[in-house]
């Protein structure tokens, strides 16, 4: 199915965005994201050995960069100073100017700062990047980040490494029904089953990392969110039968056949 994915001037073949954090070690981590099928991959940049002081080669040097577009991230920012100087570093590293922004809120739910987030867009933005900002699955949120300038919103599913899916699939729908810029699920993911859900909501992708690194299998866990994925936006475009509240036979009376 040729449905890519288009946030500002890039295009996706994947609606699956992975992250980087967490797995075993880097072929641990190649080998899932081979199977996830993706070519956009998140990196935090605050988490990165760049100086090389503590490993041979970092996360940057194994990325193959014929096949996987970089996402920077600024995990672990919490304030607004903190995560425009880690996107303008991205920049100068020659990462480009596509960023994932993070403004961290609360240390122990890791819940964003939606108004810090959104005065980071704005400015960001204004900066010449393309931004996609993750937040809260608020509508009224994810509304004022698109008119910051935001390239693609990112509403939480559920918090970042719970691993409880979409907890609020209702607030989602709103967000989708009024924005007017891709909406990408981001954290929360646990299994397939919860990315299927992102996406028969109508959600134009989905951004997860832990769901896969911290699965028994990670491998296996990666090929069925791809299936996962791909299932839930099949699902989306054929439209659902109506839901009803009492049952309707399968085989109608009317006009059978009768011996």
């Amino acid at each position: 199915m040729n449905d890519a994915l288009t946030v500002g001037s890039h295009t996706f073949q994947s609606r699956l965005i992975i992250g980087s954090g967490r797995y075993a070690d880097y072929d641990q981590m190649l080998a899932c994201w081979d199977a996830s099928g993706v070519d956009c991959v998140t990196v935090a940049l605050r988490r990165v050995d760049l100086d090389h002081k503590h490993e041979e080669r970092n996360l940057i040097d194994v990325i193959d960069r014929e096949r996987y577009t970089i996402l920077p991230n600024t995990a672990g920012c919490y304030t607004i100073e903190d995560a425009l100087r880690t996107a303008r570093l991205a920049r100068e590293l020659g990462l480009g100017t596509l960023i994932k922004l993070e403004v961290i809120a609360d240390e122990q739910t890791l819940l964003p700062n939606a108004t810090a987030t959104v005065a980071a867009t704005r400015e960001l933005a204004d900066e010449g990047f393309t931004v996609l900002a993750y937040t809260n699955d608020d509508p009224v949120s994810a509304l004022a980040l698109e008119k910051a300038g935001a390239a693609a919103v990112m509403p939480l599913g559920a918090p970042i490494g719970s691993g409880l899916g979409v907890l609020n699939p209702t607030n989602i729908k709103i967000i989708l029904s009024r924005a007017s810029v891709p909406i990408i699920v981001d954290a929360g993911v646990g299994t397939a089953s919860d990315v299927a859900v992102a996406m028969e909501l109508g959600c134009d992708g989905v951004l997860l990392n832990t769901g896969i690194a911290l699965a028994q299998d990670p491998v296996q866990m990666a090929h069925a969110m791809r299936a996962g994925c791909d299932a839930g936006r099949r699902a989306f475009l054929a439209g659902r039968m109506p839901r009803r509240e009492y049952a309707a036979p399968s085989s109608p009376v009317a006009g059978r056949f009768t011996t």
